[in-house]
């Protein structure tokens, strides 16, 4: 595919609206800072700077170094901190060396971290520059943007001949991934997850409300009112808590609503396909409006969502939740399932706080009409493809770099669980965390041979968490024994399976692809209106329709048209 030339403009726009979310950071809930890498591929295409070289034609690419450019979801490669730092400098040189001795040569790999809350503008700029990397993190939504410009490799044939194929479980991943032609430009290793909402089980027992009642959206907007003008945190004071806690009125990237789910039920805030196979404006929709007026209802007129919402990225919000001050903290907080439910627990408690988190099961209005929690798609791994009409350097980029992953050993074992040593281990060990805390304190001990997690270098008193890939979402699974998980992300991990639908596709046409952004400033100028400046939504919707009407009506004529 010929690549087209990507202007500020038309990069910013492809990305502003497709932020990469947190669901995969591990318990310090840190973003990359950015670390310069030396494997750049040119515009014009041909060898990355780093040191890759062709020896002839395809099949004989000899690949000596690899750029990647990740989110803040690969735990191993950050280096904010001096702990980071240590674990970063184990697992590259590990990752390297078992890489090397997989495909019979030495290679090097340099990481840069992008900051994960504003990762697309960071995208979106390095295309502009055209130091593009070899292969790297999207979200499913980015990829989907970006995969008819031509930057980005058709992995079709690589990804149905790849060696993990013999042990792959859910091959109804990739298969959703495909353009309408079967072309896959993304590989997901796992899939995509989505958030559960979490209470607060002693501000419930506080109450005198079992979580088990709450079936409704009226019975969920009444323990909200509860939660604000009681005394949920136990500390005298009747008004000084909030009900609900969020990271935005509107999530930053596919599905949208999943940080507000009993709010929007019904709706979906952006262009959506029907069951009837025809694309429509989500947004121009009376569910859409119905919404809004709950979420003026809940923000601007009751005030049982914490102000902060409005501006409040997924860090603050959670850590607000955990807060060991809980006067302007709320009961309810939608988050991540599986290993963050586990973190919440976790950080509760380090605080000395009530460590009881109730999951609730989606209220009858959500499983009434999209049937349960989204599942986001699954974010992949995308690779450069630089125009040379050769797919020897790609085909050698994936063989070295994504089929490993999914090795089902050694390699996959780095990505699940970082570098041996460091955060796991086979050596006989024992080990206690929490020694002087009498009701905290356990005690671990471990025979030679026997894997397991060691203690965060972060904090020695909780045992180290997953790097990049969740053993529990892996289309792929380890087959060397090594599963590490705990009855927490075991419990959540079951829960949201057990209540959750896979979230509609993200739309896909040229004018959307460059001009989307443009859409999504209109919708959040609409929700604030509303929400935050409580006007009238009848109103906001005449100004997002003559703001993007035209805009919208084009995007759907393209997506109902297409073959």
């Amino acid at each position: 595919m010929k690549r087209r030339i990507l202007s500020v403009t038309t990069a910013v726009a492809l990305t502003a609206a497709l932020l990469m979310t947190a669901c995969g950071g591990g318990s310090t809930g840190s973003s990359g800072s950015g670390d310069s890498g030396s494997g750049t591929t040119t515009a014009a295409g041909g060898a990355s700077s780093g040191g890759s070289e062709s020896s002839g034609g395809s099949g004989e690419y000899q690949l000596t170094n690899i750029k990647v450019i990740v989110d803040g979801t690969v735990n191993s490669v950050k280096q904010e901190t001096e702990f980071q730092r240590t674990t970063r400098d184990a697992f590259v040189p590990q990752l390297e060396a078992a890489i090397s001795e997989r495909i019979g040569h030495d290679i090097t790999i340099d990481f840069e971290v992008g900051d994960h809350s504003k990762y697309s503008e960071y995208v979106g700029r390095m295309f502009v520059s055209e130091q593009y990397p070899d292969v790297m993190i999207m979200s499913a939504a980015m990829m989907r943007q970006y995969q008819d410009t031509g930057l980005l490799w058709d992995m079709s044939n690589a990804y149905a001949n790849a060696e993990f194929q013999n042990r792959i479980q859910l091959t109804g991943i990739a298969e959703s991934m495909k353009d309408s032609q079967g072309r896959l430009y993304g590989f997901a290793p796992t899939y995509g997850n989505g958030c559960i909402t979490y209470i607060k089980q002693a501000w419930l027992d506080n109450c005198g409300i079992n979580g088990d009642d709450i079936k409704t959206y009226d019975d969920f907007y009444n323990m909200l009112k509860t939660f604000t003008q009681g005394d949920p945190d136990g500390n005298g004071v009747d008004g000084d808590t909030y009900g609900f806690i969020s990271a935005g009125l509107i999530g930053t990237e596919a599905p949208w609503t999943n940080y507000m789910a009993e709010f929007w039920q019904d709706a979906y805030p952006n262009i959506v396909q029907g069951e009837d196979g025809v694309w429509y404006d989500g947004f121009q929709t009376d569910a859409t409006k119905a919404a809004l007026e709950r979420l003026k209802q809940a923000y601007y007129v009751d005030k049982v969502i914490d102000p902060d919402s409005y501006t409040a990225g997924t860090k603050q919000a959670r850590e607000k939740w955990w807060g060991a001050e809980q006067v302007g903290s709320a009961g309810v907080f939608s988050y991540w399932a599986g290993n963050w439910y586990n973190n919440l627990i976790t950080n509760l408690g380090k605080n000395d706080l009530d460590d009881r988190v109730y999951e609730l099961a989606p209220i009858e209005e959500i499983k009434n009409s999209w049937g349960g929690y989204l599942n986001r798609e699954a974010p992949v791994w995308v690779i450069i493809d630089d125009g040379d009409g050769d797919d020897s350097r790609e085909q050698a980029i994936f063989d070295a770099f994504l089929d490993t992953m999914l090795d089902g050993d050694k390699i996959q074992t780095l990505w699940t669980y970082g570098p041996e040593g460091v955060t796991w281990s086979t050596k006989a060990d024992e080990f206690v965390t929490n020694p002087d805390d009498p009701d905290k304190r356990k005690e671990y001990s471990y025979a030679e041979g026997e894997f397991h997690m060691l203690p965060d270098l972060a904090d020695p008193n909780t045992i180290a968490g997953k790097n990049h890939l969740d053993p529990a979402l892996v289309v792929s699974p380890l087959t060397n024994g090594y599963v590490s998980s705990n009855d927490n992300q075991d419990i959540s991990n079951k829960f949201f399976t057990d209540n959750c639908v896979d979230a509609p596709a993200s739309p896909t046409s040229p004018t959307y692809s460059e001009r989307s952004a443009e859409i999504m400033d209109a919708r959040d100028v609409a929700i604030s209106s509303v929400v935050v400046q409580g006007g009238d939504v009848d109103a906001a919707m005449d100004t997002y329709k003559a703001t993007v009407g035209t805009l919208v009506d084009q995007i759907l004529e393209e997506l109902n048209s297409a073959e």
